[in-house]
């Protein structure tokens, strides 16, 4: 297997204001949950995404009021949408007339070369990049058989061969997504794609599973894959409200510096000698401090006097707890001492003026 093509080499792909590849940072997807076609609750979620640090969105298109939908969500977003198609190639062509940035197809499973060609042709009129997805679970029954079972080996040349399909109708604005709910076996088969092709690769473990054993899979496949310099988008996909996928998907990020920005909190893990609500205060302190992302400090939710004041120093802003009680610490110094109840409402002061 010869040298990976890293992200800062793939082909620079545009998906309406945004661009991927080439060095540029990697960005965030998810997929709506709701029904395309109720453009209101759609609109709605896609808001909240958008709030929460989502910067690519995805939506079904299963049907023509769908696909129809596409065109009017558009207007009230504010990132590039993603229209979602199986199995019919008009509805891709109707999403794309409708003004879908891009598009995600399988031209294994949408019909014959004529219907491939009829998208592609659209694809090309209205210079929408197409993003071939391939799924362990939707294997071709050859390749399951030519690899004695489902591999990375067997994904990675499904995907190619449907990439070699729109390469022959001289069109390359193509992004490639290959995906796995086997850990292991998504990173192979990122590993061996991107020793083969320059095309951007969209990265995730899918059907990964409820919100904790999701976010682990998710963490542990793309950690992994991100830290070889491999994938230039990712969703962490998860059976929960999608807004839990971009928290999850920026946390991962920023573990591998991937991500600049936005405050992280540290807190210990609670033992015999926590006075204090740890755990309640801190889940408290992660909601407050989503709201303030603008901020680039660390801050520290200690529970108790062994480590809580040294480790509270060291970050930006920091709560070492005591018997009911905490110290509030600023930039290394102790700046007062609280009752319990008060400690969030002194962070938040915090943060609201810090400078």
């Amino acid at each position: 297997m010869g040298a990976f093509t890293t992200r800062n080499d793939t082909r620079k792909i545009q998906i309406g204001s945004q661009v991927i590849g080439g060095g540029n940072p990697v960005l965030i997807q998810s997929m709506t949950n709701t029904r395309t076609e109720d453009v209101t609750a759609t609109v709605a979620q896609i808001h909240r995404l958008e709030a929460a640090g989502c910067q690519i969105i995805r939506c079904t298109a299963n049907n023509v009021e769908a696909a129809r939908a596409i065109g009017e969500i558009k207007k009230q977003i504010h990132i590039p949408i993603v229209a979602d198609i199986h199995f019919d190639h008009q509805l891709a062509i109707l999403a794309m007339e409708c003004g879908a940035d891009k598009i995600r197809i399988n031209p294994g499973n949408i019909g014959g070369a004529d219907r491939v060609r009829a998208v592609v042709d659209a694809a090309k009129r209205f210079q929408v990049p197409i993003r071939v997805g391939v799924n362990s679970g939707s294997l071709e029954k050859e390749l399951i058989e030519k690899y004695h079972g489902v591999t990375a080996e067997g994904i990675v040349e499904s995907a190619l061969d449907k990439v070699r399909m729109i390469e022959e109708l001289d069109y390359d604005q193509i992004v490639i997504s290959i995906k796995s709910s086997d850990v292991m076996m998504c990173v192979r088969a990122h590993e061996l794609i991107a020793a083969r092709t320059d095309y951007p690769l969209h990265v995730g473990i899918t059907e990964a599973g409820t919100l904790m054993r999701g976010a682990i899979k998710s963490s542990v496949g793309l950690g992994i894959i991100l830290n070889q310099g491999i994938g230039d988008t990712i969703r962490v996909s998860l059976t929960s409200d999608p807004v839990q996928e971009i928290i999850a998907a920026k946390q991962i990020l920023k573990a591998l510096n991937l991500r600049q920005g936005g405050i992280e909190v540290v807190s210990c893990p609670t033992c015999g000698r926590t006075a204090i609500d740890l755990i309640g205060l801190a889940n408290q302190v992660e909601e407050l401090t989503a709201d303030y992302e603008h901020l680039s400090i660390k801050v520290a939710v200690m529970g108790c006097v062994v480590n809580g004041p040294g480790e509270a120093k060291e970050a930006d802003l920091g709560i070492a707890g005591g018997n009911g009680e905490g110290l509030l610490i600023k930039k290394g110094e102790v700046i007062r001492k609280l009752p319990e109840e008060q400690l969030l409402d002194a962070l938040r002061y915090e943060l609201e003026h810090w400078n």
